[in-house]
């Protein structure tokens, strides 16, 4: 029986485990990346390790989400990553430069290798065929140290494409046709893998996006093969040599088959506010729009951007609408102004925002109150934007395009005939806003700067045979990380200081659950389906542990949030008869008694102050019993 692409991948980096769905398994991690919204905590962690030189292939710390300087707090961060960057053998990519995924694809991603980093959407690496994970900080830390990557060996989705994209219809429309037939829920516990005739027809940037966007699946990564269009894209970018071919074996069997025909599709918007929630555009005509932005991770290559260049010419965007566009990189910043493309998107009224994540982050350009605002984003949780109450759509460059223009929900196809572009035989290269670190014996001398917003990190308490504890809040299904430690340009600068960082903790759901959760002492919150969906930001775990909380009961849990409740050293169970939620309320006194045992039988009982008994199921390897009784991944590392 043959492998699929990932198997091979994980086989020629398994350090220990079995490659059986459902076991973990320990990869050696070639590459690594962060972004400054979670990598000053990453770094603190790495420093607490004690080792004096990363000991991946290459590590890169990227600026692109706190770049609104609207204080010393983020400024401080950045000269920080910057010397630790220096000190330790890390790469450092300058503000300015471009969003850690789209710059990371340009320049430094290899088919074949394995890539985490601390950013949700570091799969969009899938795109050029490494096995590019999502990851927690402090793994992402552990793996700079030259630890092992542990996950549970995932099940193989396979997409087969057939036909051929039509005009106006993108690889946004494949991504959302997924999410349409899996849902939010619906990649959790496996690897999507692309392939199929169809598959020649996109080229990098449009592969990169779907693989962008499975994160919103809640897969574990997704991948494509590296072939001819991989290999004329590195050679764009004067990398040629890092190009192997590779490819699933004929006769590899996967867990699910699902097939999209490409030229059946047609335009899809997500409403608001979740990106699963899909229509066709065209049932949405007529819907008047406020605001358009066409950048983030998803959509801003060099491709999507020479598109929206060429559909703005000789045009004005309507009155009433606001349009900004996002560079992902400098590099493709700088090739459009060399083209002329730049000029037609400013002349045609376009507000042309920094290389980085911006708007989509919630770092800037929020919609008016209650205002519709179609984004070419890969999230639309509600108050993302920045705006509480603002409606968010997720679709592609043209239908952003065709909304700007007529400043209502518009079938692109309605524009008339889609002009050709033509994309260069070579790119422009220009690496001096990436900073080499320091030699070895250079690095011994360099010191470490740190601003007064950087606070340490919060430590755990190991874990007790009996826990008794508050029920501090209570949250339903489909709770983000963007609800459990909200973003923003209000919120980012203080990710380094978690102690200020607190009192934003679900307020989003609850205003008074800080201050609560602190008077509680020990506590326990309680969740619906697929808690911890979204970003991977370890924040989502860090603040609550600092706020008291020992324990998370849940009708099931997103991947990368339950890797972050261990290795904070939080519990994550689940109820073994999900209708069990309703008996508990909140403020109630729970107490989980044989919580040592309870780890070996992954089964344990909740008692509440009404006399209830809930069952609750728990599932740790051997690894993470020790993680949850140390106290957390950095005491266990240490220890």
């Amino acid at each position: 029986m043959g492998l699929t692409l990932a198997q091979k991948i994980i086989k020629a980096h398994l350090v220990s485990g079995e490659m059986k769905v459902g076991e973990e398994i320990a990869l050696r991690i070639d590459q690594t990346l962060t972004q400054d919204a979670t990598g000053t905590m990453a770094y603190l962690e790495f420093e607490t390790m004690g080792i004096d030189r990363v000991r991946t292939e290459r590590s890169v710390a990227y600026i692109d989400h706190n770049t609104l300087q609207s204080g010393f707090e983020n400024a401080d961060d950045h000269r920080y990553i910057q010397s630790v960057a220096k000190k330790h053998g890390i790469y450092f990519s300058r503000p300015g430069n471009g969003i850690c995924h789209q710059v990371h694809l340009e320049r430094f991603g290899i088919p074949g290798k394995t890539l985490i980093g601390s950013d949700s959407h570091t799969p969009t690496g899938g795109g050029i065929g490494m096995l590019a994970f999502g990851a927690g900080g402090l793994d992402v830390a552990v793996a700079m140290g030259g630890g092992a990557y542990y996950i549970t060996m995932p099940k193989m989705i396979r997409v087969n494409l057939s036909g051929k994209l039509r005009p106006f219809v993108t690889a946004k429309d494949v991504s959302l046709e997924i999410l349409r037939i899996l849902s939010v829920k619906g990649g959790v516990g496996s690897i999507i893998e692309w392939g199929g005739e169809g598959v020649k027809t996109l080229s990098v940037p449009e592969r990169a996006t779907i693989t962008n966007m499975g994160t919103e699946l809640g897969a574990t990564t997704s991948i494509f093969p590296s072939d001819e269009t991989t290999r004329a894209f590195l050679a764009a970018e004067g990398r040629e040599g890092d190009f192997v071919a590779l490819a699933s074996d004929p006769d590899a069997v996967y867990d699910r088959v699902i097939d999209i025909d490409l030229s059946s599709l047609e335009p899809l918007i997500a409403k608001p506010h979740m990106p699963d929630n899909v229509v066709k555009v065209s049932s949405l005509k007529g819907t008047k729009v406020d605001q358009v932005c066409i950048g983030s991770c998803t959509n801003s290559s060099l491709q999507d951007m020479l598109k929206v260049a060429a559909l703005l010419k000789g045009k004005t965007i309507k009155d009433s609408v606001s349009l900004s566009i996002s560079p992902g990189s400098k590099q493709v910043l700088s090739m459009l102004a060399d083209c002329g493309a730049l000029a037609d998107m400013l002349a045609a009224g376009a507000r042309v925002l920094e290389c980085a994540c911006g708007p989509c982050i919630g770092m800037g350009f929020s919609p008016n109150s209650a205002g519709v605002s179609l984004r070419t984003f890969n999230r639309n949780f509600e108050g993302r934007s920045g705006t509480k109450d603002a409606k968010v759509y997720l679709v592609s460059p043209e239908c952003a395009v065709a909304a700007a223009l007529t400043g209502e929900i518009t079938d692109p196809r309605l524009l008339g005939e889609m002009p050709a572009i033509e994309m260069p035989a070579a790119f422009k290269i220009d690496d001096s806003a990436v900073i080499a670190p320091a030699a070895p014996e250079e690095a011994k001398s360099l010191s470490v700067l740190r601003g007064p917003n950087i606070k340490e990190f919060p430590k755990a308490k190991p874990q007790t045979d009996r826990l008794d504890a508050t029920l501090v809040l209570k949250v339903g299904d489909d709770i983000t990380t963007d609800h459990i430690m909200p973003a923003g340009a209000k919120i980012l600068p203080y990710r380094s200081n978690i102690p200020y960082l607190s009192k934003f903790c679900f307020a989003v759901c609850d205003d008074t659950f800080a201050e609560r959760a602190l008077k509680a002492g020990d506590s326990i919150v309680v969740g619906g389906v697929n808690y911890g969906q979204g970003s991977s930001r370890e924040h989502a775990a860090l603040v609550p542990l600092y706020l008291g909380v020992r324990a998370v009961v849940a009708k099931s849990f997103a991947r990368i949030h339950a890797a972050n409740l261990i290795n904070a050293g939080i519990l994550p169970l689940t109820f073994k008869n999900p209708e069990d939620y309703e008996l508990l309320d909140r403020d109630s006194r729970l107490s989980i008694d044989g919580v040592f045992a309870g780890m070996e039988t992954g089964e344990m009982l909740l008692t509440d102050d009404k006399g209830h008994k809930i069952a609750l199921t728990c599932s740790f390897t051997e690894r993470q019993k020790e993680i949850l009784k140390a106290g957390g991944l950095l005491a266990y590392t240490k220890g």
